[in-house]
């Protein structure tokens, strides 16, 4: 079982093995480079799932049901557009804070628009967009990503069937 369950890791530690017997010039850049990133998920997951834990203790299921659940409206859209704009870290950040949310009982569509805004419409980004490359631009892509985020959020929901929700739901809590 816990084979199958790392076998990505395993896969991708023969790999950077071959590569430094085949090329160890390539190889050795290789694990540099895999260095490098696992020092920097440990430094960034840490204080994620610390956050993500007084998340899911501080907020009640119900009051996360009430502003971004199935009958949250607007306001769901909105909170998950500022969630996701707001948020700090790289986008494998934001998928343990999708499960607490799905977990908590957001609407399928709220979190995908909290992971597409986290990916796209982040407030430092914007901002210097608007620095770099004029109000302009960074106005005709923010609305253009705004409307796509929204769009795409509703129709992948849409096109799931309700045994993939309920999978999705039920993968987040853990059953």
């Amino acid at each position: 079982m816990k084979v199958k369950r790392y076998r990505v890791f395993i896969l991708l530690v023969a790999l950077n093995i071959a590569i430094f017997l085949f090329s160890p010039t390539v190889g050795a850049k290789s694990l540099q480079l895999t260095w490098k990133n696992l020092l920097e998920m440990a430094s960034i997951l840490p204080p994620v799932f610390i956050l993500l834990g007084l998340l899911d203790v501080w907020v009640k299921r119900e009051t996360m049901v009430k502003y971004m659940g199935d009958g949250s409206g607007i306001t769901g859209v909105l909170l998950a557009f500022f969630l996701g704009s707001a948020a700090a870290g790289p986008l494998y950040a934001a998928f343990p804070v999708a499960g607490v949310l799905l977990k908590k009982g957001s609407k399928l569509s709220n979190v995908f628009i909290m992971l597409g805004a986290w990916s796209t419409t982040k407030i430092p980004l914007i901002l210097f967009e608007a620095s770099s490359l004029g109000l302009k631009f960074m106005l005709v892509r923010l609305a253009m990503d705004l409307i796509g985020i929204v769009v795409i959020a509703y129709l992948t929901q849409r096109m799931l069937s309700k045994e993939e929700i309920e999978s999705i739901y039920q993968n987040a809590s853990g059953r």
